[in-house]
């Protein structure tokens, strides 16, 4: 039996909701329970029921909360390395905890389920990075190393896409070394044109 550790406020909130991170992580959506929540954060189920009433109310918060912050977009000079430290960015979050439990929600949840948190994936990870490509895209075009009209909406899309399918269907993990090939043999063509 789990014994529950006193805490209150911002600390039991944050104990429950890297609880259900791990969760995720570790049973996956649909096994995910408020009770094996509760024993992971070491409380009672009644102060995750008071918090948030359902399951997906709880991953939602728990997603917003640790998904990692928006890539400070730093000049490295060049188109090519600005998409290198964008896609390697986009890698960690991928492969970060909570990164995993957001691909456990996607892939398990029924369309209906996933409903619910299509708006908390566009605007903490497809809006703003759409909103880095773009400003790297503006900067490569006053740098002349971007062609003037590579600012299509399509274009944006492809990082994310290419880099979901090869995660999702071939396995890959993305090292260094791939992530600079995909710049090298389709971002960078793509762009210059």
């Amino acid at each position: 039996m789990v014994v529950p550790v006193r805490r209150r406020g911002a600390e039991l909130e944050g104990a429950i909701i890297d609880a259900a991170i791990e969760q995720l992580c570790e049973v996956g959506w649909k096994s995910l329970t408020m009770e094996g929540v509760a024993a992971g954060a070491h409380t009672g189920k009644a102060a995750v029921y008071r918090r948030w009433s359902s399951k997906a109310d709880l991953v939602a918060d728990a997603l917003e909360a640790r998904l990692p912050p928006l890539l400070e977009a730093s000049d490295t000079g060049s188109i090519r390395g600005d998409l290198v430290q964008l896609c390697r960015w986009m890698r960690d979050v991928m492969h970060s905890r909570s990164g995993e439990a957001l691909r456990s929600v996607l892939h398990e949840c029924d369309s209906t389920g996933v409903e619910r948190f299509q708006g908390l994936i566009f605007n903490r990870l497809v809006r703003p990075s759409a909103e880095v490509f773009r400003l790297l895209v503006e900067r490569g075009i006053t740098r002349g190393d971007v062609r003037a009209d590579a600012r299509g909406e399509y274009v944006a899309d492809v990082i994310p896409a290419m880099m979901m399918y090869r995660s999702k269907v071939c396995g890959s993990e993305w090292p260094n070394s791939d992530i600079e090939e995909f710049a090298d043999q389709v971002l960078v063509p793509l762009l210059r044109g």
